[in-house]
C-alpha cells in the first residue's frame, strides 16, 4: 500500500493501530484508578479546588501514554520531543516566575492549612478576616469592608499573625486624667458613657475596659478599650466616644 509515497503494509498499520488502541485503553484504566484514589485522598485533606492537582495527574498520564507510543507508531523519536518540551518549559517558567511562585505557595499553604477562610489575620500591613484562599491569592476583609488581595508568595514570606477573637474588635481611645482625679471614677464614668453612645454596637463577650499605664506630666495616661461588633467602624465608634468625654473636668488638656 502506498500513502503519501510512503510504502506500509497493511499488516503494519494494524499492528500500529493495535498498539495506539492499547496505548490508549492503558491511559484510561490508569486514569480511572489513579483519578479514583486520589478523589478520596484529597477529599480526606479538605483541600479547596483539588481537582487541579486531578487535572495534573491525567495530563501527565496521557503524556506518558503519547510517548510510548510516538516512536513505534508515529515514527518519532520521543527524546526530540522530549527536549522541545524542556525548551518550551524553560522559556515559560521564566516569562512566569511570579505566577509559579504564587502557584507554588498556594499549594504550601493549602497543604499546611496556615490560612483558612475564617481566620482572623494580620499580613503585610492588612488586618481582617481571611475569605478565601486560591492557588494564586488569598482574599482578607477589612472591618471597614475593604477587600484586599494578597498574592501568595507574598503572604509565604511575610510575618502573619492570627488575631485572638479578643483583639478581633477592640478598638483603643486614649486619654489623660488629671493629677489627683479618682481613677476608680473616671472609669466608672468612661464605662457608663460607652455603654450609652455605643448602645446595641458592643460585643457583649468583652467589657469595655479602661487602663492606666503611665504617668505623665499632665496626669495619668491611659486607654479605653472598647470592642465593638463586626460591621461596626472603629473609627465612627471612637469619634462617637471622644465626643462624648470631651470637656469632662478630670480629662487633662494635653496628651
Amino acid at each position: 500500500m502506498d500513502i503519501f509515497g510512503l510504502q506500509v503494509s497493511v499488516g503494519a498499520l494494524v499492528g500500529k493501530a493495535v498498539m495506539l488502541a492499547v496505548a490508549v485503553v492503558a491511559a484510561l484504566v490508569v486514569q480511572r484508578v489513579v483519578v479514583r484514589l486520589m478523589r478520596r485522598a484529597l477529599d480526606a485533606s479538605s483541600l479547596p479546588s483539588a481537582s487541579i492537582f486531578i487535572n495534573i495527574v491525567r495530563v501527565l498520564i496521557w503524556a506518558l501514554a503519547l510517548l510510548s507510543v510516538v516512536e513505534p507508531v508515529f515514527g518519532f523519536k520521543p527524546d526530540a520531543i522530549i527536549t522541545g518540551l524542556g525548551v518550551v518549559s524553560l522559556a515559560v517558567s521564566l516569562g512566569m516566575q511570579d505566577t509559579i511562585s504564587n502557584l507554588v505557595s498556594g499549594i504550601s499553604i493549602m497543604l499546611s492549612k496556615a490560612v483558612q477562610p475564617g481566620d482572623q489575620v494580620t499580613v503585610a500591613g492588612v488586618t481582617g478576616e481571611v475569605t478565601d484562599v486560591s492557588w494564586r491569592s488569598t482574599t482578607v476583609r477589612t472591618r471597614g469592608g475593604a477587600v484586599q488581595v494578597i498574592p501568595n508568595s507574598v503572604l509565604s514570606s511575610t510575618a502573619l499573625t492570627h488575631v485572638t477573637d479578643w483583639t478581633v474588635g477592640c478598638c483603643t481611645v486614649p486619654l489623660v486624667v488629671v493629677p489627683g482625679a479618682d481613677l476608680d471614677a473616671v472609669e466608672a464614668e468612661v464605662r457608663d458613657v460607652v455603654s450609652r453612645v455605643l448602645e446595641g454596637q458592643l460585643d457583649p463577650a468583652f467589657e469595655t475596659g479602661v487602663i492606666f499605664t503611665a504617668f505623665t506630666a499632665y496626669g495619668a495616661q491611659g486607654e479605653v478599650q472598647i470592642h465593638v461588633l463586626p460591621g461596626v467602624i472603629f473609627s465612627a465608634a471612637q469619634d462617637a466616644v471622644v465626643r462624648a468625654l470631651t470637656g469632662r473636668d478630670w480629662l487633662a488638656n494635653a496628651l
